[in-house]
């Protein structure tokens, strides 16, 4: 049958009922460029597909994949109060292709979701704008994704975002810490700030201490260090992966759980991890939380990273030669501790 108007009232639209497909279409359009830029030879086809192709290169004998999914959390809040927009995409990259690193996989492609209640095309593409600039420093690409506008579902203004990683290593190279011993030596690469985690306590810290966020903080005004992006680590580690294989026996991406709870995933039950509080400077934003918030040391270790974000486990044979590789990449390098063999009821990782 033909679809024919109805006479009895006024007609009504998509957008009528909040949804505008124009503002749709003019987002995708402006997405489209900053997804080029992203792009490997494995991709097959481009933006704006039903599914998104990726064929698995020549260089992988036996690849296995490895996949991560994950959001930014309630940092979204101070992206909407601060109405700063352009960096909480490189924090949903890196909590994904981060966690896929410490298997030793090379990040291959990268899917977003955003989700709203009216879409905002400048804010949208902002966000955007910085989850393509996660994928150049991660070197995967952005293939594809979801822009969802629900009316009635979020408030206006506000959005929430997920993504999906996948990236592919060979399988004889997996780095799952089964070769962790006794004697080896734990290194830490610096984080850019608190990354994503610990928000809904930094910023419970805000309300309580209602500090100027525009005010001078070490050089940048606070609001931009609390909202520091989440530092990427793939592009020096894969370097190490290819130039000495097999010498990272574990790594632990730290994340919810800070320091105290993330090492133990990489540790036999049999196994402590002895991390040295003094081997690194506490940066000037965990000491600003930790004072303004009177929050308990212990705490600080088990809720944000302290300055830590990834943590290496090596032969100390291997370690000096390590950590000059990554220092020369560009990171902060740390010794900040040490395998030992794990007492009865001891912790796994004990931070002091």
């Amino acid at each position: 049958m033909t679809l024919s108007a109805p006479q009895s009232r006024t007609p009504l639209s998509y957008r009528d009922a909040g949804v505008d497909i124009d503002a749709g279409d003019a987002l995708v359009d402006r997405i489209k460029p900053l997804a080029r830029r992203t792009m490997r030879p494995e991709v097959l086809g481009g933006i704006g597909g039903f599914g998104a192709l990726f064929e698995i290169s020549k260089k992988y004998r036996e690849p296995v994949l490895v996949s991560g999914t994950d959001g930014v959390g309630t940092k979204l809040k101070l992206a909407f109060q601060l109405n700063k927009h352009d960096t909480v995409g490189q924090d949903l990259v890196a909590m994904s292709v981060n966690d896929i690193l410490v298997q030793g996989a090379e990040p291959l492609f990268f899917l977003d979701y955003f989700a709203c209640g009216r879409l905002d095309v400048d804010t949208a593409a902002a966000v955007v704008q910085g989850i393509a600039h996660g994928c150049e420093l991660a070197g995967c690409a952005l293939i594809g994704g979801e822009t969802a506008e629900m009316p009635g579902m979020y408030p206006d203004g506000e959005y929430d975002l997920a993504g999906f990683a996948v990236g592919a290593v060979e399988k004889r190279a997996i780095i799952d810490g089964s070769k962790i011993a006794p004697g080896d030596v734990v290194l830490g690469l610096a984080s850019s700030g608190a990354h994503s985690n610990g928000y809904s306590l930094v910023r419970k810290i805000i309300e309580v201490s209602q500090p100027d966020l525009d005010a001078d903080f070490h050089g940048r005004p606070l609001r931009d260090v609390v909202l520091e992006p989440t530092r990427i680590y793939v592009k020096p580690l894969l370097e190490v992966f290819r130039d000495l294989p097999g010498v990272v026996k574990g790594l632990a991406h730290i994340t919810g759980g800070g320091l105290t709870e993330n090492v133990p995933r990489i540790l036999g039950k049999d196994l402590v991890a002895h991390i040295d509080a003094a081997s690194w400077t506490l940066p000037p934003l965990f000491q600003w939380l930790q004072e303004a918030g009177q929050v308990d040391p212990q705490e600080m270790y088990r809720v944000f990273n302290c300055g830590i974000g990834m943590v290496i486990v090596i032969a100390a044979a291997d370690a000096d030669t390590v950590a000059a590789k990554l220092s020369a990449a560009g990171e902060k390098v740390y010794r900040i501790g040490r395998i030992d063999r794990r007492a009865a009821d001891e912790a796994q990782t004990i931070v002091g």
